[in-house]
């Protein structure tokens, strides 16, 4: 049994949300918690948040034991991206790509 939460159009790129689900990927969760307050990048707040949304969900919803938890699965996948112009020399446009991201975070006890 695993207790899920999602967290959809988080406008920040997965390419730099998947540095930081990397670290935590198989930890118990109060080593997860402890790797994101320490790591210094933009997502590390984000996926801090969720990680406690699924801790709650896991002790609310399923009746689970927090000290037995582990974060089973992680994943960053890509959101819609929102697609802006800057102007350039000689009457070009030049894209800008703003990218989302869906953040998903599972967690389970451990035998």
């Amino acid at each position: 049994m695993e207790a899920i939460a999602h967290l959809r159009y988080a406008r920040i790129s997965p390419r730099k949300v998947k540095i930081v689900v990397d670290l935590i990927r198989g930890k118990d969760v109060n080593t997860a918690a402890a790797i994101l307050t320490h790591t210094p990048n933009a997502a590390s707040e984000l996926v801090s948040k969720l990680l406690k949304s699924a801790i709650s969900n896991a002790e609310a919803n399923h009746n689970m034991n927090v000290d037995k938890l582990f974060v089973s699965k992680v994943f960053a996948c890509p959101g819609p991206i929102l697609k802006r112009i800057q102007p350039r020399a000689h009457g070009r446009a030049f894209r800008i790509n703003k990218r989302t991201s869906h953040i998903t975070i599972a967690v389970a006890e451990k035998e």
